[in-house]
């Protein structure tokens, strides 16, 4: 932990891709104090924050690609018997984390790839079912890609603008306080998400079983 704290003091382009590629693998690296501190000291002239955006996302996708290869090709026994070990809980992990992000992966399907990469909790498990559903893997990075490139707009801009108005030994301290109400706001657009298509789905059922109706009638 010594040796990511002096990291996350260190902010630059390789650092922010190695703490990303951390952070999406099931190492406890809180990506709120990876971009967003990252994007303030862009937004000082230190480093450019379209390259941090850029770098925090192929991080993402490397982390994200290492969860998903230990997926596919270890299946689920050994996933969860790492997630019970020692290990596993120095880590901050467990069965009941894993079985979240699989029942929220097949109740989603391959869309969960994106939307479970904005879910606080699921954001650095949703790879896992992937692999283990033998999902294909470049349709899986490019939802990746798309759900974590989200992600760290987000987390760049509030970065951003916190230079502003904040002064830098206050800055994590109102990055966790800010990135809390940004988590509500995703966790309930990822719900009126949710309601909208599966509305859409039943209407759309209900649209094609009168047409049936109809034509036997006839």
């Amino acid at each position: 932990m010594n040796f990511i704290s002096s990291l996350l003091g260190n902010l630059n382009y390789a650092t922010v891709f190695f703490l990303m590629l951390l952070e999406s693998t099931v190492i406890p690296v809180p990506s709120e104090l990876v971009v967003s501190p990252a994007a303030y000291h862009a937004a000082g002239g230190n480093i450019n924050v379209f390259l941090i955006i850029l770098f925090a996302t192929l991080g993402a996708d490397c982390g994200a690609t290492i969860n998903y290869v230990a997926g596919y090709y270890l299946g689920r026994p050994i996933i969860y018997r790492f997630a019970n070990s020692k290990w596993g809980h120095l880590c901050l992990l467990n069965q009941e984390k894993v079985e979240k992000s699989e029942k929220y992966f097949y109740n989603h399907g391959m869309v969960a790839t994106i939307t479970g990469r904005l879910i606080p909790g699921i954001r650095h498990l949703i790879s896992i079912p992937a692999g283990l559903a033998k999902m294909n893997y470049w349709m899986f990075l490019l939802y990746t890609t798309i759900g974590a490139g989200i992600w760290n707009c987000i987390l760049a801009a509030l970065g951003w603008y916190l230079y502003s108005v904040v002064p830098e030994d206050q800055l994590n301290d109102k990055i966790l306080e800010y990135g809390e109400y940004i988590k509500i706001a995703i966790i309930g657009l990822v719900c009126l998400a949710a309601v909208y298509f599966i509305a859409k789905y039943y209407i759309k059922k209900r649209k094609s079983n009168q047409q049936e109706n109809t034509q036997d009638n006839e």
